[in-house]
This record gives structure tokens, C-alpha cells and sequence, in this order.
């Protein structure tokens, strides 16, 4: 995998977990937390989609690596909604 590559991935991760972010309504950080939030989100997100039988949709290729970007938005929004619930009950 090239440096352009891993660029346009962390690009990639930081826009589904802030779309992710922004559907829930919690948003906490900038852009590296929003690229934590799409990279965990899509790990999250596919394996919701595997528990449920769900097929991988519209997963972006590059470099061999796959990224599923609407599992990542919706595991993201899943992580932030948790993290909102984490920060309320800790206050």
C-alpha cells in the first residue's frame, strides 16, 4: 500500500465518521477523532453486518484493502451514540 493510498483511506474514515458523528448528534474532537471514529466505526460496522447476515455495501477498493463505507458510517454512529452515553452518565 502506498502513502496515497493510506492518505486517501484516512480521508475516507474521517468522512463516514463524521457523517457518522453528525447522525447522532455527538461530536467530540476534530479530524483525527473523527478518522478513530470511521476506522473503529467500520470495524463496528461489519461486524453488525456479519452478525446479522447482512452483505458488505458499496465498499471502496484501494490498494487491496476494502473500506465499507455505509457499515462505517452506521458503526460509526453506533460508537458515537455509545460515546454520548458514556460522557452523560460520567458527568
Amino acid at each position: 500500500m502506498t502513502l496515497i493510498e493510506i492518505l486517501l483511506l484516512l480521508i475516507i474514515a474521517a468522512i463516514c465518521g463524521g457523517l457518522g458523528q453528525s447522525l447522532v448528534g455527538y461530536t467530540r474532537g476534530g479530524c483525527l477523532v473523527s478518522i478513530f471514529v470511521g476506522i473503529i466505526g467500520a470495524y463496528l460496522g461489519v461486524l453488525i453486518a456479519r452478525q446479522l447476515g447482512l452483505p458488505v455495501l458499496f465498499a471502496v477498493q484501494l490498494g487491496g484493502q476494502s473500506f465499507p463505507i455505509i457499515w462505517s458510517v452506521i458503526g460509526s454512529a453506533v460508537l458515537s451514540f455509545i460515546f454520548g452515553a458514556l460522557s452523560k452518565v460520567l458527568r
